[in-house]
């Protein structure tokens, strides 16, 4: 009937555990090990070890660090997430972001600067090829 709990410490990023739902207005600062769905309102910063899913009737007031963000409903805040930032047509972003990945759909609103942090996977041959000359 129940199921087995994860061992202390061993929780799954990918489960989407946390959901304030529609009607909802959560005021505070939200940290959790897990992704979570946002159908209400929160008022406060937001940090996730997993995904943050911001439905088309979600809103927040938040700063947010998460794994990967997607955004369908309004968002007034500074991003940093280390994987993707998914900004969908029905989205609206105010603020400033730092993200690996940043896609915006047809219709999605953002209004802010980006910044997007270089990755040695990202280092082009020929900026390998200056490192090494510079380095010998």
């Amino acid at each position: 009937m129940f199921k087995n709990k994860p061992a202390a410490g061993k929780i799954n990023p990918d489960a989407t555990d946390t959901l304030i739902g529609e009607g909802t207005t959560f005021e505070g600062k939200l940290r959790t090990e897990a992704s979570i769905r946002i159908e209400g309102t929160i008022i406060g910063d937001i940090v996730s070890s997993g995904d943050v899913i911001i439905g088309e009737n979600g809103r927040a007031n938040s700063n947010v660090s998460a794994r990967d963000l997607v955004l369908a409903g309004q968002l007034n805040g500074d991003v940093e997430v280390r994987g993707k930032l998914t900004i969908c047509a029905t989205g609206v972003l105010n603020g400033n972001i730092a993200a690996q990945s940043l896609i915006i759909e047809s219709g999605g609103v953002f209004n802010g600067s980006s910044k997007m942090p270089v990755s040695k996977a990202s280092v082009t041959p020929v900026e390998s090829q200056k490192e090494l000359k510079a380095s010998s």
